[in-house]
């Protein structure tokens, strides 16, 4: 195993391309697939090409060597249907063991012929051809045509034959169902754990087309989620998409796996014909991207690919280096059909209770009757009301829970809405969680397991849990009983923790305590502490561990006052506020029986508190006494229409805030007659009420079922307005017009969408095309659809955290389609900060922020107004880097040693970015330089920068502030510089150099002169960059430019003949325009070298607009820019350009430049050199 992580670690392997292709171009006949030995077999063998290991292992043993003489590291057994499921296609089912056997036999002495380097066989292990968690019948989805055993038992002795044949690891592909892959990884290691073996497990998943899932619907990082615990050392994609359509989800991968990360694409999209036509070159080009962006440690190939595909894509990785493993953060990562990442900021983890036949009457009436469409309905609305997991329980004396929970869990998973959340499998007996376990394709939670029964089978259990690959409640149980004390709750999970790590390998984040929540106010003096017992006995917990989660069935604290919900919901409500701040992050809640912590009546609050927190003897008596007025408060509440006195705006807010949808459509209607237009009404008092409900969630005063039902009143007063809205429309004849196009999106991993759904309805309001996508839309959609719908603008929105995360990403996608559309980020995570610093530095194109829909019509109009679209974006840009700025100063950020920061460089494909070979090679002087020609090249805005105007050109002119002293400035600087150009009173000299130079580490040479460049060494993450100037200079034959240039000659006779008449305005102006002047010569020379004198831009044609805002390939940083702090540096650019005597410019001591009107530099001509800071190192 370690020889192959070893070299993972060093070099991107190769895998070998595809097995079927090859063996179609033999055209072999039936009697080939029969041989002598199964000539009179009773079924026809053609097509069989695992069994052609058996029949004619020349021809394998032949494909095999093609590959490896391609320069393939990794070739392939002949075994993907070689499992006895689909070899019963052909009666040949008991050949299975024989056909792995014999594959990997072959396979093997093919690879000792070859002592070049290490060579490999992979055991290849197919998908079989059926589905563990789809039905084969749309109209039984509950029935299956294979089962977990089943596969397991085929998978297992496919893998038996392959290990004892001789395969170096073991490659679980195609995966399309990944229940089919969880019994493939379960048998596998099931046998190494039998045969003490441990060699590496690769597992490639198939996305089938442009949703970017499985064929059993699962996301690529859901997919990850439920395989992530098998120790896997590779994970990757195949087949089903060529390289370019199977990009983003590699991408996805890429970023969240913690191992080696691989692709074997199929060699494009199939033709007509059925065939692929993606040529060797084609196919290496976008793996050759693949490699230099750093998402692969190995490639390969699948359908249509050939060795002549495989010996490319060698030659085209070999000098890249692979992929760094991130270092993901340790959170809880389970899934449905998509993900859901336990996060700090998550707040509380909501569990639907009411899918359980001993909680819910219901439901288990439902069960009973054999009633599942009812029964599908109750967890369609846990979710709705906004469960993140579903607990199913089927634990009924009358019910054979096995076979009922197997049958619900089959189909709760045809129905993609609630088969998307993870599963919480409850019961007490162990044969129905291990049922259940088979039975769900993502990453659930079994709940529970205890040490009541000892140690050994809690160790049997949870060792079983693990490697079906879910999570685990412990109950705060062992040999003794149940934890009842603040001691015994902290003992019981302590001792459970150490075992489950120590003993049992499970990861911390992957544990969940349930130290036991029990009635109170019973009258029993013992039950008193109860509450205050689990509340102190969770905060010591998440002390301790604080990875693992601490649960608890809610509604057991209130089983006392049975029959009266007031009094429930309050107290739940209570408990759960206080035991979330203890540190309590998960709980079994029946989101109908809570109430908001603030609403709940002063003195009820209070005597539930005494109660919770034990203070008084007769805290029972109190509560009890007064629970009787409380008694039937939900069905009071429906007439208790008090609050319907307020004002409407007040009814607007209360009804958002109480989630009330009763009086919502005339309340909205009542508010929009008091309005201009229909639109206020979403920007007033609405998006006044949805601040409240954001203000109590974020205090922990509201939980996310309320706020779910906040939403859907919101939703619903939206919806009467919008009729409104679209008359207004149409009466000012904006219907068919469009100001611009807009396509917004909530990113891929998020599923709010007020926010955007307000924005979009506002912008349609003004006139604007909207395209909405919806939420949880990928990166690749969301461009897609911008590119082909030309597109003005693109509009992300997102709640969550992760989401900040995906919207650099899609900043980084765009900047690498070289996309120029504007980018809006919005959403309560975002802030103007983290779009700075994440986001703006990732995408060249404008990117704003906007805080909240109210501002998104004038940020977008401006965007889209041509006369004020460069100034505004400048602004923001400016403000930006002040932030940037501004975060270096004051945080303390983490540094990197040089040697872990040099792994980090910018690697740049020299093979394919060729250095161009400058048409001048030396030194070049310009004396005297025509002031005439600079004129067109001089950037306004630093000129009113210098007399303290804040603005851009030509923007200040027209300012309020300071428009009519910017015009008048203006026109005295003009009137002196068209003087002093007349009169010629500067002389403007320069010198150039253009030099062979290479590059090591952090420096770059040339003629003997080395120039320092040091580089970042801040911590951004294993997944970027840090930069140091001499990373754009190849290690061997490329080239560096250097320059000096000064307008300031003669600056000093003009300064004094205006001091001399004490003109002290126009001394300052010639100094400012010198300034100018020496900018502009810089870039007109600039200009020049690379449209002539270096020749790498030769059809470069920019406007000045274009030349100021840097639109030309590559950059020109100098001493004392941020990217190269040290003035020391210009000693050596003096040095080589011999600059005092070729200009007139000195250095004094400290480095300054006389005359102060001078700029030195280098040129870097590489097409993605960029600019950027060490200041902070």
């Amino acid at each position: 195993m370690n020889d192959i992580t070893n070299i993972l670690k060093n070099k991107i392997m190769v895998f070998d391309g595809a097995m079927g292709t090859m063996l179609q171009s033999y055209n072999l006949t039936e009697k080939d697939f029969r041989g002598e030995r199964f000539k009179d077999h009773t079924t026809d063998l053609k097509g069989n090409n695992d069994f052609l290991c058996i029949v004619r292992p020349d021809i394998v043993a032949k494909i095999h060597k093609a590959y490896f003489d391609s320069g393939a590291d990794i070739i392939e057994t002949n075994t993907f249907n070689a499992n006895a499921i689909s070899q019963k296609d052909y009666q040949t089912e008991k050949f299975s063991y024989e056909i792995n056997f014999e594959a990997a036999k072959i396979a093997k002495s093919v690879a000792k012929t070859y002592k070049d380097k290490p060579r490999f066989v992979a055991g290849a292990i197919g998908p079989t051809n059926r589905t563990a968690s789809l039905s084969p019948d749309v109209n039984n989805p509950d029935f299956r045509n294979i089962t977990f055993d089943e596969l397991r038992d085929a998978y297992y002795e496919q893998a038996k034959g392959l290990l004892d044949g001789g395969v170096d690891l073991f490659l679980i592909e195609t995966v399309f169902d990944t229940l089919n892959c969880k019994a493939a990884i379960f048998a596998v290691r099931e046998l190494l754990d039998e045969k003490n073996k441990d060699l590496p497990l690769f597992v490639s998943g198939t996305i089938t087309d442009a949703s970017g899932r499985t064929l059993s619907g699962q996301t690529v990082e859901a997919f990850w989620n439920s395989i992530r615990h098998a120790d896997i050392t590779a994970v990757g994609l195949n087949c089903a998409l060529g390289a370019k359509e199977i990009r983003p989800w590699l991408n996805d991968l890429s970023k969240i796996a913690d191992t080696f990360v691989f692709v074997y694409p199929n060699a494009g999209l199939p033709n007509e014909f059925g065939e692929y036509d993606e040529t060797p070159q084609e196919m290496s080009e976008f793996i050759e991207e693949f490699a230099v962006t750093g998402l692969i440690n190995l490639a390969g190939g699948c359908c249509g690919t050939t060795p002549q595909h495989i010996k490319t894509i060698c030659s085209t990785v070999s000098d890249i280096k692979p992929r760094i493993i991130p270092k993901v953060n340790n959170y809880t990562k389970l899934s449905g059909l998509e993900p859901f990442t336990i996060r700090p900021e998550t707040n509380f983890v909501n569990v639907g209770e009411r899918t359980n036949v001993t909680g819910s009457a219901r439901f288990r009436r439902l069960i009973k009757e054999d009633n599942f469409d009812e029964a599908i309905s109750v967890a369609r609305q846990q979710i709705d009301n906004g469960a993140q997991i579903i607990d199913i329980n089927m634990d009924e004396g009358l019910l054979d829970s096995e076979i009922v929970i197997e049958k619900f869990l089959r189909l709760i998973a045809s129905e993609p809405d609630i088969a998307r959340v993870p599963i919480m499998l409850d019961s007490s007996k162990w044969s129905v969680l291990e049922t259940g376990l088979k039975n769900i394709q993502g990453k659930g939670i079994v709940n529970s397991i205890s040490m009541k029964e000892g140690i050994d089978i809690f160790i049997e259990q949870a060792k079983l849990i693990k490697k079906y690959g879910a999570a685990v409640i412990v109950m705060a149980f062992d040999e003794k009983g149940q934890a009842d004390t603040y001691e015994r709750k902290v003992e019981i999970c302590s001792r459970a923790y150490k075992i489950l790590t120590e003993q049992a390998n499970f990861n911390p984040e992957d544990i969940i305590f349930d130290p036991n929540i029990f009635a109170v106010a019973t009258g029993i003096d013992e039950h008193n502490e109860y509450a205050i017992a689990y509340i102190e006995a969770v905060r010591t917990i998440k002390e301790q561990f604080p990875m693992v989660h601490v649960s608890g069935g809610v509604s057991n604290l209130s089983f006392s006052f049975r029959g009266n919900d007031g009094v429930r919901e309050a107290m739940h409500s209570s408990f759960l506020y206080h035991a979330i701040q203890a540190g309590m992050d998960m709980g079994i809640v029946n989101a109908g029986q809570l109430t908001v912590y603030d609403d709940i009546d002063t003195k009820l609050k209070n005597c539930v508190e005494d109660v919770l927190f034990n203070r008084g003897n007769d805290a029972t008596e109190r509560l009890v006494e007064i629970a009787e007025n409380y008694k039937g408060i939900k069905k009071e509440s429906k007439s208790d229409l008090s609050w319907r006195e307020k004002s409407v705006n007040g009814r607007l807010s209360y009804a958002l805030v109480e989630g009330i949808v009763d009086f919502i459509i005339e309340d909205t209607e009542e508010s929009r007659q008091q309005y201009d237009r229909p639109i206020q009404v979403i920007e007033g008092p609405l998006m006044d009420g949805m601040n409240i409900v954001g203000d109590l969630f974020g205090s922990g005063k509201m939980f996310l079922p309320q706020v779910v039902k906040s939403a859907r009143v919101m939703k619903k007063a939206v919806s009467h307005l919008i009729p409104f809205i679209e008359k207004e429309k149409d009466e000012l004849g904006l219907k068919d017009k469009s100001n611009g196009k807009i396509v917004m999106a909530t990113v891929k991993g998020d599923v709010h969408d007020i926010g955007k759904n307000i924005v979009s309805v506002v912008l349609g309001c003004n006139g604007y095309d909207v395209i909405d996508l919806g939420v949880m839309v990928p990166s690749d959609k969301i461009i897609s659809t911008a590119k082909k719908e030309n597109a003005d603008i693109i509009g992300l929105s997102g709640l969550i955290t992760p989401s900040l995360e995906e919207m650099v990403h899609i900043a980084t996608e765009m900047e690498r389609l070289k996309l120029e559309i504007p980018l809006l980020i919005g959403g309560a995570t975002t802030s103007r900060k983290h779009t700075a610093i994440k986001i703006e530095e990732n995408y060249s194109g404008p990117t704003i922020h906007v805080i909240d829909a109210s501002r998104a019509v004038g940020v977008v109009g401006k965007l889209l107004n041509e006369n004020e679209k460069d100034n505004f974006v400048n602004e923001i840009k400016e403000d930006f880097n002040e932030i940037r700025i501004n975060r270096l100063k004051k945080e303390n950020v983490k540094k990197l040693s040089i040697d872990t920061a040099r792994k980090r460089k910018f690697l740049s494909n020299w093979k394919k970015i060729k250095p161009t070979r400058p048409s001048l090679m030396g030194i070049k002087v310009f004396d005297n330089y025509p002031l005439h020609e600079l004129e067109h090249y001089i950037d306004w805005s630093p000129f009113f920068h210098a007399w303290e105007l804040k603005g851009l050109y030509p923007k200040i002119l027209s300012d309020k502030k300071f428009g009519e002293q910017a015009v008048k400035l203006m026109e005295d600087g003009k009137q002196l510089l068209n003087h002093i150009i007349s009169e010629k009173l500067l002389n403007a000299k320069a010198v150039i150099g253009i030099h062979a130079a290479h590059s090591k580490d952090e420096s770059v040479i040339c003629n003997d002169i080395k120039f320092d460049f040091p580089r970042q060494l801040i911590d951004k993450g294993e997944n970027n960059i840090n930069y140091s100037l001499a990373d754009f200079i190849a290690p061997k034959n490329d080239f560096i430019g250097t320059f000096a240039v000064t307008t300031g000659h003669g600056l000093e006779k003009i300064v004094k003949y205006y001091e001399d008449q004490d003109d002290d305005y126009n001394a300052i102006m010639a100094k400012v325009l010198a300034d100018r002047l020496a900018e502009a010569l810089t870039e007109k020379i600039h200009e020049k070298v690379r449209k002539e004198y270096w020749g790498y831009a030769s059809n470069e044609k920019l406007t000045n607009d274009e030349l100021i805002k840097e639109k030309y390939i590559g950059i020109r940083p100098a001493p004392g820019y941020p990217s190269c702090p040290n003035h020391e540096e210009k000693d050596k650019i003096w040095k080589l350009l011999n600059v005092q005597q070729n200009t007139g410019i000195l250095l004094t001591e400290t480095r300054a430049m006389y005359p102060a009107a001078s700029v030195c530099g280098w040129y870097f001509s590489h097409p993605e050199s960029k600019y950027f800071s060490v200041l902070n190192n």
